[in-house]
């Protein structure tokens, strides 16, 4: 599995592939840690609605995880590999709202 993953996303030691699997843990936990304090200056709390939290949930988590992806690549060194990351990410939004062929 480590092999396959490594040959899809041209890595071609194991150091750099351990170094990306830890920034996105970290990113991904660092936006848990963020959700709290954003929520709380929305004003949503514990009262709110389910489903308005769900609603709105993606559309703040999104960016800040992505934003944290290239913040932490950039301190391990792992800057260019998760750039291009970002870019097909970016192109793939382009395409489901149709500003991109």
């Amino acid at each position: 599995m480590f092999e396959k993953l490594k040959k899809k996303w041209n890595i071609k030691s194991n150091t750099q592939f351990v170094l990306i699997n830890i920034i996105f843990a970290l990113a991904g936990m660092s936006v848990v840690w963020v959700r709290k304090p954003l929520y709380q200056f929305l004003g949503i709390g514990p009262e709110t609605a389910l489903w308005i939290k769900i609603l709105i949930y993606p559309p703040l988590v999104l960016p800040i995880y992505q934003m944290n992806l290239i913040i932490f690549a950039t301190l391990f060194g792992q800057f260019p590999f998760f750039w291009d990351k970002q870019k097909q990410v970016g192109r793939f939004f382009l395409r489901i709202f149709g500003f991109q062929k």
